[in-house]
């Protein structure tokens, strides 16, 4: 009889040893964070507050079965001796709608300004394409051939064709006008170099003053 009264005691003894070794703090923590897992509670609109491991809820639910659940979490957690159900069912706190209202237009906001901003480097980039379209093209249709370069390319014609003379004929440019000196062996050599002269690039018009001798 003694010894089963020592072992009661003795499990006794280990219950409170247990319960007091969890702080008030832990106790808060414990509850709060099994309140946020749970489905049915709205952790963030409970208070949980803890004295000499008596716990103590106040706030807002929304239903009956919110209160009920959240006592009950309460009072299963380890190192709670007593729960003060101080919950109101009610409306939820404007301010909590309010804050709802805040974030969707704080996310449209920022939709907003990821479209413009989306909308202004595409607007940059296509300006920036025209631009070098444009320059392209100036440069294409500014291209000048100078009369220099127009002599250079009729001597080297004259030069690469066999039918054509080439160290015999003088080429002289000037406004684009191309005007041939010297002397050819046959009006066939004569014709065959005013054509090369007049299919050159950058030439407008062709003199010849050769002769056949």
């Amino acid at each position: 009889m003694q010894q089963r009264f020592a072992i009661l005691i003795s499990a006794a003894s280990l219950v409170i040893t247990a319960a007091c070794s969890q702080s008030d703090t832990g106790i808060t923590t414990a509850v709060k964070t099994k309140m946020a897992a749970d489905d049915t509670v709205k952790a963030s609109e409970i208070n949980v507050d803890t004295h000499n491991h008596v716990v103590t809820l106040n706030g807002t639910v929304g239903s009956q079965a919110e209160k009920e659940r959240a006592a009950l979490i309460a009072r299963d957690t380890n190192g709670v001796t007593a729960v003060v159900d101080d919950i109101i069912v009610g409306p939820v706190p404007a301010a909590t709608a309010g804050e709802k209202v805040e974030d969707k237009a704080y996310d449209t906001k920022e939709k907003v300004e990821d479209a413009a901003h989306d909308a202004k480097v595409k607007t940059e980039d296509a300006a920036h394409d025209a631009k070098v379209a444009t320059e392209n093209a100036a440069d294409k249709t500014g291209e000048v051939i100078t009369d220099a370069a127009i002599t250079s390319a009729v001597k080297t014609k004259f030069l690469a064709d066999s039918d054509v003379s080439g160290l015999k004929i003088d080429v002289d440019t000037s406004n684009g006008v191309v005007t041939l000196n010297g002397t050819v062996k046959s009006k066939a050599e004569m014709d065959k170099a005013m054509a090369i002269a007049r299919d050159s690039k950058g030439v407008k018009r062709v003199v010849s003053h050769l002769k056949v001798g």
